[in-house]
């Protein structure tokens, strides 16, 4: 009976900790890998960061989400990590060299000028430019329902909604959030701090 008693004052302990770190992983957070240069400079290749799944998606929010079906070069099992810079029935453009989202100029301070105006390969666009140009939608003007329109930090060389349109809600797994011991401050900030 005693011997009894001391495995079970070893087995409960862990047997809860594991039921607990479990829920954790599995409803409210877990752990995630940077790969690839598209969210410079704010998180790099290789970092790590934590991906809350119950945080509100905002404007400006960093995101990862299942990108297979979404980008049709994605396989299954692949993961993205961009920027939410289009909501819900919100216009996006980009005109002389600056992002709008429903009419008004976005601060994209966390990011040059340069990391800001590159890639698509045209200076001014729109939802519905952009949807012809590369073929992923007809008559687009808005962000439809329980979609989101996001991009990478590095615009030159992010393969972002801009070449193959919208990510749906349900393909989002949660919102990124670095760790204190992690970055500077300042990409800190830009990547915890921003969403509105």
């Amino acid at each position: 009976m005693k011997a009894l008693k001391e495995i079970l004052s070893w087995i409960v302990p862990i047997a809860i900790g594991l039921i607990v770190a479990f829920g954790l992983k599995t409803y409210v957070l877990s752990p995630v890998r940077v790969d690839g240069p598209s969210m410079e400079p704010n998180l790099t290749n290789n970092e790590r960061v934590w991906m809350f799944k119950q945080e509100k998606i905002k404007h400006l929010s960093v995101i990862v989400f299942d990108a297979h079906g979404e980008d049709p070069e994605a396989k299954p099992g692949t993961d993205y990590v961009k920027r939410v810079i289009g909501l819900p029935g919100d216009t996006v453009a980009f005109k002389n060299n600056t992002l709008y989202v429903n009419g008004k100029k976005v601060n994209q301070s966390f990011i040059s000028k340069s990391q800001a105006t590159g890639g698509t390969g045209s200076a001014n666009w729109t939802l519905a430019s952009l949807a012809k140009q590369y073929g992923w939608g007809k008559h687009v003007t808005k962000v439809p329902k329980n979609e989101y329109f996001v991009l990478g930090d590095h615009r030159s060389v992010s393969n972002d909604s801009r070449y193959w349109g919208f990510v749906y809600k349900s393909k989002v797994a949660g919102v990124v959030k670095v760790p204190a011991w992690t970055g500077t401050k300042t990409e800190r900030h830009n990547i915890n701090s921003l969403g509105y």
